[in-house]
């Protein structure tokens, strides 16, 4: 593998401005209660929390568009919010990242999603509420949904799927997204749930972590050695083009199939982070960069070392953050 150069790496970034990708999934809302630990409750064994204040962030589906955007390109959103405040303020938070939200449709029946992080000192979570459901939309509201899918794939230059078990990825709506992939030539990025694996079969790229690689292949995946034979069966098994592996601190594997060889191109690519406040949206981060790297003319090899650099631009943060353009260049001078 030859390293992405400061060079090639601001002439791919310098392409993203035009291209739009189009983010499909659960959207929802990431609430954080932050404040200080000083005692333990008389009342029981756990901490109590003195509040000193509180912050809203867009996650799920919603980070990877915000990536998008952050990253200079264009981003439509095809997704679910409830018929209530959190789902109104996820909207305008949406709006205001110029975020195109024509794609989501309000379904008064089930609650924004939401998770309710309460933090302590040193970003340590102490307790963690979620708000959601994992039912499927009802008829109408699935139906206006695929609708809205289709008028906006026409004008995505590639799309993503990202799913959280919300309710919102369906049998039905990945075939409709798979049928209009293959059908403009589109590339498909899928960051997946085991329970839907099946769902991603025929997608170009997919970006399991290693602890949902480990399930899908009913193996140990601490090695690179076990990292190949992972993403090996996971190509066989679903016949997608190409597969990421996350792990972690041990960075990211690679399997490209994007070209007509016999054999596939495979590598690791160590992590980069130099420091790790948080992971959480870290895979939102890494697949918003892939699709854009891969939109504007990367090799997927490329793509994936500007991922591997924005992750760990992300994870030295706190929560689910974006990552600039400029960041993103910088880090390869500095790298």
């Amino acid at each position: 593998m030859t390293d992405l150069t400061p060079a090639r790496a601001r002439t791919i970034v310098e392409r993203f401005e035009p291209l739009t990708v189009l983010v499909v999934g659960d959207v929802m809302v990431d609430h954080f209660l932050i404040g200080r630990v000083d005692r333990i409750s008389p009342e029981a064994p756990i901490p109590v929390v003195a509040f000193d204040r509180e912050e809203y962030r867009v996650g799920g589906a919603a980070n990877v568009a915000n990536n998008v955007r952050a990253l200079g390109g264009q981003t439509s959103l095809v997704g679910a919010v409830g018929a209530d405040e959190p789902g109104q303020r996820l909207l305008s938070d949406l709006r205001s990242a110029a975020i195109d939200t024509t794609g989501i449709v309000i379904a008064s029946d089930r609650p924004t999603t939401r998770k309710l992080r309460i933090v302590a000192n040193r970003n340590q979570q102490v307790a963690r509420v979620d708000f959601e459901t994992d039912q499927e939309l009802k008829t109408a509201e699935a139906r206006a949904l695929l609708a809205r899918l289709s008028g906006a794939a026409e004008q995505a230059d590639i799309i993503v799927v990202s799913d959280y078990l919300k309710g919102i990825v369906t049998s039905n709506l990945m075939s409709q997204v798979l049928a209009v992939s293959h059908a403009r030539g589109v590339p498909l990025l899928a960051d997946p749930k085991i329970p839907h694996l099946e769902y991603y079969a025929g997608c170009t790229l997919l970006t399991p972590n290693h602890h949902e690689a480990a399930i899908a292949t009913n193996r140990l995946i601490r090695t690179d050695a076990e990292a190949r034979q992972a993403g090996r069966d996971l190509r066989l098994k679903l016949g997608c083009e190409s597969v990421l592996i996350t792990r972690g601190e041990q960075g990211l594997w690679l399997l490209d199939g994007s070209s007509n060889a016999a054999e596939p191109c495979e590598t690791a690519l160590p992590a980069v982070a130099r420091e790790v406040s948080d992971v959480t949206g870290a895979g939102d981060t890494i697949i918003a960069t892939m699709a854009l790297g891969l939109a504007a003319g990367a090799t997927l090899t490329e793509a994936a070392q500007l991922a591997n650099q924005a992750a760990g631009l992300a994870v030295a943060r706190f929560g689910p953050v974006t990552v600039s353009a400029q960041e993103l260049v910088e880090a390869f001078v500095d790298h």
